[in-house]
């Protein structure tokens, strides 16, 4: 697929998906560009927002399969992954596919759920597999889980731990609507919701081949050094007990490709680093106890300000709209 399909074709559902989420085209292009990168999506804030909206929204504007899974703390981890039932004619057990195999998976409100039923989904994002009984079943491609939790305070949850984050390759807030955005929801979705009139806009075929597009864009050596030198000074910051780790190098130079596929070029620049650092970091990284304070339980804003110091102290290679 030629790079400039693949930026009328992004353009065509984050249009889509503004039909349904107005006013949050920034949350609504970090999705999309962690579906064409391969990755999983964590939406995180307080519950009202349209997390869960975003994430079908974006399901249906492409043509894919789609699971929905909502964790509670009784979820078991084969209610997510599947479970072997005996079937009495053929007298053997038999696998049942849970709603994991699918192409796209919105978790919901994942961190309701205890930590066993959580890491049910460590296999299927990092392998693209799941193991059940001594047997591997390969999940469909493409795979992304986009997950939406509660801030930690909120009563009733469990903190996803870092191996669980670390998995997710950006983390996104929604915040909230402006009056005239909030205003205008209001005679929207007064008798029905836009979600039920929105049409998919991408075949499944036209997704995977903006995905082998992005596989393509070209990254420069520079480019590469300067993500691995933003990860490192992640993991020698003062304010900061739990740097960046390599996957998470990896997956800001494939979400750095994406970005620029969507805007329509085949090499990545160091500002398509800088655009997405915040995104793909922060949820990675845990700050020191002196950094965050004894009355502040949230670090959010704190590791997102650590991040932004990091990229505005960090050398970019010639060529970067931002440079020292």
């Amino acid at each position: 697929m030629p790079i400039d399909e693949v930026g009328v074709l992004a353009a065509r559902v984050v249009a889509n998906v503004e039909t349904v989420i107005a006013g949050k085209r920034d949350a609504i292009t970090a999705a999309l560009t962690v579906l064409l990168a391969e990755g999983h999506l964590l939406i995180e804030d307080v519950p009202g927002v349209g997390k869960t909206m975003l994430a079908k929204a974006l399901a249906r504007s492409v043509g894919s399969t789609v699971n929905r899974i909502q964790f509670t703390p009784d979820l078991l981890p084969s209610d997510v992954t599947g479970v072997s039932v005996f079937d009495q004619a053929s007298r053997r057990f038999e696998f049942k596919r849970g709603p994991v195999f699918s192409n796209i998976v919105i978790g919901d409100e994942i961190n309701r759920a205890s930590p066993k039923t959580q890491a049910a989904l460590l296999e299927c994002m990092e392998e693209r597999q799941v193991t059940a009984d001594g047997t591997t079943y390969r999940l469909d491609l493409p795979f992304t889980v986009v997950a939406t939790q509660n801030p930690v305070e909120m009563e009733g949850t469990y903190p996803l731990p870092e191996a669980q984050r670390d998995r997710f390759m950006a983390r996104v807030s929604m915040g909230y609507p402006s009056a005239v955005d909030e205003l205008a929801m209001l005679s929207t979705r007064e008798t029905s919701s836009p979600l039920d009139r929105l049409d998919e806009v991408i075949t499944l075929d036209e997704l995977r081949g903006m995905i082998r597009a992005v596989r393509h864009v070209f990254t420069s050596q520079p480019v590469k050094e300067y993500a691995v030198e933003l990860a490192r000074a992640t993991r020698e910051d003062r304010q900061l007990r739990l740097g960046a780790s390599p996957r998470a190098t990896l997956q800001l130079i494939r979400a750095a490709k994406a970005h620029a596929a969507m805007h329509g070029r085949e090499f990545v620049l160091p500002d398509d680093i800088d655009a997405l650092a915040v995104a793909v970091l922060a949820h990675r990284l845990v700050p020191t106890s002196r950094a965050v304070g004894s009355h502040d339980r949230d670090s959010g804003p704190l590791i997102d300000a650590i991040v932004g110091r990091i990229i505005a102290q960090t050398p970019v290679p010639v060529g970067s709209a931002r440079r020292n």
